[in-house]
């Protein structure tokens, strides 16, 4: 078995604590800080301002995971985009969008991410390093769909922010950094991550800004326990004649058809079963054809996700913080298959001209 169920449990307990530290963030008014700082750069162009809302999903995404993205900032980008009549869709689905594609640039960024971690022999440096290059083109690729396929709602410009701007939260914000810091020092991601949270949580409890509730149910702990027991059965499952089929269809080596038929089973697999048991099930053999066709891996499972509803936990968030209201399920897999497979394509290309380049 590849991970055994203390390594899934160390897992399962950085996404809590990863989400109790958003939340307190987003208690003590981070992320509507940030949504109106970035409606005003935007200075009622729609476009630019889908521009930021972009960038701002991309880095939150890296910074504080992919459920963060799609639980607290979709809220935010929404209010930031109502035009005189009704809110863009576009600002929308990049919190979705981004959440998938974004969380391929640190280890920590994604579930996923760190199931593989261990298998890539990489530092944490070593991996923002060699996924640096796909995180961009991927935050380029998206801007450009969404700017494509949204263009007519675009040109109704963006209310705008009224009155003076909010005052950044600056504790939060340095506490986030600071566990940033201490998670690209190698230290095991829990622990940051509970401290953070701690560190925040509290600090807003003091404050009357949030509540035990509140904490709590961001922690969402039954979601985690269905999570470790779902992750620890698919490894499991991966030891059976299931795991040697999976086996015997990934490619071996890392040139560049096999990155991408690597990238494209797992973005078949993630959208078939979800990415989580997908990159379980797909990570072995990955593993041992070397580092890059993990990388293309994650590829495949994380900005493949975008393809379908059931491809990440994150699109069915998404849906419950909002996303419900300003997307159908038949608009979502139209995007989905239209642009999903090219940009998979795109970006598992950066990754082996990349890589072939710095190893």
């Amino acid at each position: 078995m590849v991970h055994d169920v203390g390594s899934l449990a160390a897992i399962v307990a950085f996404l809590v604590a990863i989400m109790v530290l958003a939340q307190g963030c987003a208690d003590e008014g981070l992320f509507d800080v940030l949504g109106e700082r970035v409606s005003r750069v935007a200075g009622g162009s729609s476009t630019r301002l889908l521009a930021w809302s972009v960038g701002l999903a991309a880095a939150v995404t890296a910074v504080l995971s992919l459920d963060a993205t799609v639980v607290l900032l979709t809220p935010v980008l929404i209010a930031a985009s109502v035009s005189a009549t009704r809110p863009h869709r576009a600002h929308a689905y990049a919190s979705v969008r981004l959440a998938n594609s974004a969380s391929t640039l640190l280890p920590v960024s994604n579930l996923t991410n760190l199931l593989v971690f261990g298998s890539t022999g990489l530092t944490f440096v070593g991996f923002a390093w060699a996924m640096l290059p796909v995180w961009l083109v991927a935050i380029v690729a998206e801007y450009g769909v969404l700017r494509w396929w949204f263009r007519v709602e675009l040109r109704e410009p963006p209310a705008g922010p009224r009155g003076e701007a909010y005052a950044l939260p600056l504790f939060p914000l340095a506490v986030v950094i600071v566990v940033l810091l201490a998670l690209a020092s190698g230290t095991t991601p829990w622990v940051p991550a509970a401290a953070g949270a701690i560190l925040v949580g509290g600090y807003a409890l003091v404050r009357h800004r949030t509540t035990w509730s509140n904490l709590l149910k961001a922690a969402n702990l039954p979601l985690a326990v269905l999570v470790l027991v779902w992750a620890a059965l698919v490894a499991w499952l991966g030891t059976t004649q299931v795991g040697e089929w999976f086996d015997d269809v990934m490619p071996a080596g890392a040139g560049l058809g096999a990155l991408l038929l690597t990238a494209f089973i797992a973005m078949a697999g993630a959208n078939v079963v979800n990415n989580l048991p997908a990159t379980l099930l797909l990570l072995p053999a990955a593993a041992a054809a070397g580092p890059a066709p993990v990388l293309a891996l994650l590829i495949g499972v994380n900005v493949g996700a975008n393809l379908t509803l059931i491809g990440s936990l994150a699109n069915l968030l998404w849906r419950r913080s909002g996303g419900q209201a300003m997307s159908s399920v038949r608009e979502f897999h139209l995007l989905g298959v239209a642009t999903t497979p090219a940009i998979v394509v795109i970006c598992t290309t950066v990754l082996w001209a990349w890589t072939s380049l710095i190893w």
